[in-house]
């Protein structure tokens, strides 16, 4: 039986209300915590994809926790234990995603010419079956919802280009700590994020040209985002030219699977 289809069932099957749920999100974390290996100084993750495979069980029973919460319940929760319940599900239905069609070499592999991995329905999710776009941007990015663009440091869509898969869940208690560690850790990865003496500009990932008006609601501007970025993004030397207004250049996205060697 396909896991996703075992979780349906689970869902079917489950109470309407989960009065025992985890806010810690153990089962999430423990499964991270086997599978997730920092490199690059710590500015980047991988996945171990044939071992998270391995487990598929304990994925699948987590996800089942998920997808008992009912609608109500959710509701009734405080806002960062909701943004950090939507946090985690995005990221582990991704990575149930990418286990069900594993071996690829990335996640735009799945689907066809009109149907894109993100915009597939199958997360059974608060009553609703939804997709990854659902989650992220009806839901996560949904205009007084969070307003909260260190989101985009923090949901994982399984390629190199990606900020880091953390090695732990995102819970509520310390979320605040958590979203703001995994922005620093991208701003500070040269590979995707830097500034440019030479030229004068930023050369950011394109996550700031895709979702750049969820930085300039809450900064005014990307630009001023990025100005007030710099301690991370430039070396000490590079700050005076940086804090000039510089113009920003957009990097190419790696979508390559982001799996271990």
């Amino acid at each position: 039986m396909r896991p996703l289809l075992l979780i349906l069932m689970l869902w079917l099957s489950s109470p309407l209300h989960a009065s025992n749920f985890d806010h810690e999100h153990r089962q999430w974390t423990r499964l991270l915590e086997q599978h997730i290996s920092w490199v690059n100084q710590g500015v980047a993750s991988t996945v171990d994809y044939q071992g998270f495979k391995q487990d598929q069980a304990e994925l699948t029973r987590y996800l089942a926790t998920l997808s008992d919460v009912s609608r109500p319940q959710f509701d009734g929760w405080s806002r960062d234990q909701r943004l950090a319940f939507l946090l985690n599900a995005y990221n582990a239905f991704t990575v149930q995603l990418i286990l069900d069609h594993y071996p690829l070499e990335s996640i735009k592999d799945i689907g066809g010419l009109f149907s894109s991995p993100w915009k597939q329905a199958f997360i059974p999710l608060l009553g609703q079956t939804l997709s990854l776009d659902q989650i992220e941007h009806s839901m996560i990015r949904a205009p007084g919802a969070y307003d909260e663009p260190r989101i985009h440091f923090a949901a994982n869509c399984a390629s190199v280009g990606c900020p880091a898969l953390r090695s732990e869940a995102f819970v509520a208690s310390t979320l605040d700590g958590q979203l703001e560690d995994s922005q620093q850790r991208f701003l500070k990865d040269r590979s995707r994020n830097r500034f440019d003496s030479a030229s004068g500009h930023f050369q950011v990932s394109k996550i700031f040209d895709w979702y750049g008006e969820d930085f300039a609601k809450r900064w005014g501007s990307l630009d001023n985002y990025l100005i007030q970025q710099t301690p991370l993004l430039t070396a000490p030397e590079q700050r005076p030219a940086a804090n000039n207004t510089p113009k920003v250049e957009f990097l190419d996205y790696d979508w390559s699977l982001n799996q271990s060697n």
